[in-house]
């Protein structure tokens, strides 16, 4: 984006948050406006004609970085499926600010994050290995009417299964390619080599993608090849192994732990590019993965010795349940670090962050991998019920994990109802003291319009409740993963809950089909919302946040998540900034929502002769209230206050009760006004009354809006702060040519 060539300008900058804005609506410059009315019905007029200089004398500009996160269709729809991916990626920032614990934080959570590459292969292994090459390939009734089967049919099984192995080896190449595109978007915005802030927010825009993340895709990979060749191994060894199988098998067993040996060193895969024997390393270790593959499906193929005549694909239930106790054992072990002694005051999220979002990652990921394999066992078994399909298609560690994303989903629902019942009264009658504060002795007329305001002060509230019903799931979720090991037991979960507490078999079997076809809507609604996220920008406000949230922060967990785009927006701020800085410009940092985090970032990153220049005014900013508690280890007091020193406090935050997402920065008193006191950050913070007022005005036929999370350039407290900011950096606070 060019500029013009005059210098001494105050450009005010604009960044908007998650909802994907338009240009033109982050500028506030439609040809239209509302005067009247609200969004139902509504009265407008022409909007007075105006440049790009904005009526307190500033140039407005506007950076626009919707699409960077999504881009397009294909993109997206990655995102939808590679979700639990990127959940487990988040992860891994969410550590606690204890420096003891943060290499085995680390460890854990890649380990976990290679546990989801290893779960997808063994799905997809599961459908094409287990239900198509040995059930359904040696029954007539799966082979009647498909002719797209039935040309193997009649073959060995070792055939059968060679042949079909290449459907997971397919999958893993495919996902392996996609996974090395996103560098090439962004590699030409790399941040430059300067002195920046210590603090670790302010190196998230400086993240060099590789060579961690090429590091670790080597690793997943040579890890999803040994999972299949394990797979192969295993059926292949079940009627007694030849020596050929064991030293495979022993070989395999040697990828599998050098994989998690290396994820178990951050020290060492986190070294920066300079270090080429590291990447020879993992680069060999996927290359032997790759050609280990080829030579287990030869040996597959060409082996004479008689296989096993079981009704399932031997070992691989016991695998699969091994996976399950392998992650509940990982979950374990974080949730003891995490709650181990820290520093007085660091307990976000009760010091479980990272394990609450880990562990709804991999219940996300088993849910979509038990879905899968149930929904193709229920396609092939089309003369079968559902219920007899359950008890014969997939293995019985699928069935107690849908069985325990149901219990988790339910129980968390109904202590979330729960929670909304008891606080209700204490969240309304805190709303109720500040609605009495901001419009004292209202009219008679005005109680309903009052009592709407008190509702939405009271459920923006409930953001805090949040905290320990996201703990609750993410144990829960952990919990039922760790009932998997029962599916060894040859047992199903109705017939152990009816010897147990005496509920009917039947009853938990419908709940099953009911929470499998309820994963179904979910994974549908995940699509079809992506697809609505990418070609309708309103449609991004509600179903484009978790993704633009999540894929803020780098890869440094999965190397198969969606790209991180700040990796380009957070360089691409400092570049333009330091640009117009240089030319002789002061410029008006402005950011709604998560657009105020990537300006915190780049505040971070510009140096001093840089951010003299520059002041920055926030609002609906997450940054204390979210942000501060689930990354502490990057958004803390102390990032905070550098980010105001490096401006030399020209900061505001604009605030509203009504918000549910952003809040106040340092401090929650109400004053509208700058507070005297020898605490700079005090001036920071100034909440905004929402709505403007609770009577219908002169006029119009409807009360002001309640904003909540809307952005509000045209709002009268950011109108009036702006000329504030302009004066403090010694620009001029009102439109060129007038008298001053």
């Amino acid at each position: 984006m060019s500029g013009p060539d005059s210098s001494g300008e105050v450009v005010e900058l604009r960044v908007h948050g998650v909802s994907g804005a338009s240009a033109a609506q982050v500028l506030d410059l439609q040809q239209t406006g509302q005067v009247a009315g609200d969004r139902s019905g509504g009265f407008y007029r022409p909007r007075p004609r105006r440049s790009d200089t904005g009526v307190h004398g500033v140039t407005l500009e506007a950076y626009r970085w919707g699409d960077l996160p999504s881009g397009t269709v294909a993109r997206t729809l990655a995102v939808v499926f590679l979700l639990p991916f990127m959940l487990v990626n988040v992860a891994i920032w969410m550590r606690p600010a204890n420096p003891g614990s943060e290499a085995t934080v680390k460890s854990l959570c890649r380990v976990l994050a290679l546990t989801l590459t290893v779960l997808y292969v063994l799905a997809i292994a599961g459908v094409a290995l287990d239900l198509v090459g040995w059930k359904c390939l040696a029954s007539t009734d799966c082979l009647a009417g498909r002719s797209w089967l039935s040309w193997l049919g009649g073959r060995p099984i070792g055939q059968r299964l060679a042949v079909l192995a290449v459907v997971p080896a397919a999958a893993i190449g495919l996902i392996w390619r996609v996974s090395c595109r996103p560098e090439r978007t962004f590699e030409a915005f790399r941040a430059p080599d300067q002195d920046v802030s210590a603090s670790r927010l302010g190196t998230v825009g400086q993240w060099d993608a590789e060579p961690l993340v090429g590091r670790l895709r080597a690793i997943h990979v040579a890890a999803a090849f040994a999972t299949l060749d394990l797979v192969l191994l295993l059926a292949r060894g079940a009627s007694g192994a030849s020596a050929a199988t064991i030293a495979l098998a022993v070989i395999t067993g040697v990828i599998l732990t050098g994989c998690v040996g290396l994820l178990c060193t951050p020290p060492l895969i986190d070294r920066a590019a300079g270090d080429k024997r590291l990447d020879r390393v993992t680069r060999t270790l996927r290359t032997a993965a790759v050609i280990l593959t080829v030579v287990v499906v030869a040996h597959v193929l060409t082996s004479s010795q008689p296989w096993p005549e079981e009704r399932e694909l031997p070992g691989y239930d016991s695998t699969l349940t091994g996976l399950f106790v392998a992650q509940t054992t990982l979950l374990t072990a974080l949730g003891v670090v995490l709650l181990l002694p820290r520093e007085r005051g660091a307990t976000p999220l009760f010091g479980l962050g990272a394990l609450v979002v880990a562990a709804t990652g991999i219940s996300m990921a088993v849910a979509y991998s038990a879905e899968l394999v149930g929904r193709l066992a229920d396609f092939l078994d089309r003369d079968v019920s559902t219920e007899a399909g359950i008890a014969a298609g997939p293995p019985r560690a699928y069935v107690w994990a849908i069985y325990g994303f149901f219990r988790a989903v339910l129980i968390t629902a109904i202590v979330a109802g729960l929670v909304i019942l008891i606080t209700r009264r204490g969240r309304r009658r805190a709303a109720a003291a500040i609605v009495a504060r901001d419009f004292p002795n209202p009219p008679a007329e005005a109680g309903p319009r009052l009592r709407q305001v008190r509702d939405a002060m009271a459920r923006a509230r409930f953001t805090e409740k949040l905290v320990p019903l996201a703990v609750l799931y993410g144990c829960l979720a952990g919990l039922g993963t760790a009932t998997t090991t029962i599916g060894l037991l040859e047992q199903f979960p109705g017939n152990v809950i009816e010897r147990s507490i005496g509920l009917p078999a039947a009853a938990i079997t419908f709940a099953i089909v009911f929470a499998s076809w309820v994963i179904a809507a979910i994974i549908l609604g995940l699509i079809i919302g992506g697809i609505f996220a990418y070609r309708t920008e309103s449609y991004r406000r509600h179903i484009g946040v978790l993704w633009d949230l999540g894929t803020f922060w780098p890869r440094a967990a999965h190397p198969f998540a969606p790209p991180c785009y700040a990796e380009r927006a957070v360089p691409e701020l400092v570049r333009r900034i330091t640009y117009l800085v240089e030319r002789g410009d002061m410029v008006l940092l402005t950011g709604h929502s998560h657009g105020s985090v990537l300006l915190a970032a780049t505040v971070l990153q510009l140096p001093p002769r840089i951010s003299d220049r520059v002041a920055l005014l926030t609002h609906g900013s997450p940054l204390r209230r979210l942000y501060a508690r689930l990354f502490p280890a990057y958004v803390d007091d102390a990032a905070l206050r550098e980010i105001g020193r490096r401006v030399g406090w020209r900061w505001v935050n604009l605030w509203r009760d009504t918000d549910p997402i952003g809040g106040w920065i340092f401090s929650p008193q109400p004053s509208p006004a700058p507070a005297t006191t020898d605490d700079p950050a005090s001036g920071v913070d100034r909440r905004q009354r929402d709505p403007r007022d609770v009577v219908t005005p002169p006029g119009d036929s409807v009360a002001p809006p309640i904003h909540g999370h809307w952005p509000g350039e045209s709002d009268e407290p950011f109108t009036e702060v702006v000329p504030e900011l302009v004066r403090r950096l010694g620009g001029r606070a009102d439109p060129p040519g007038t008298p001053r």
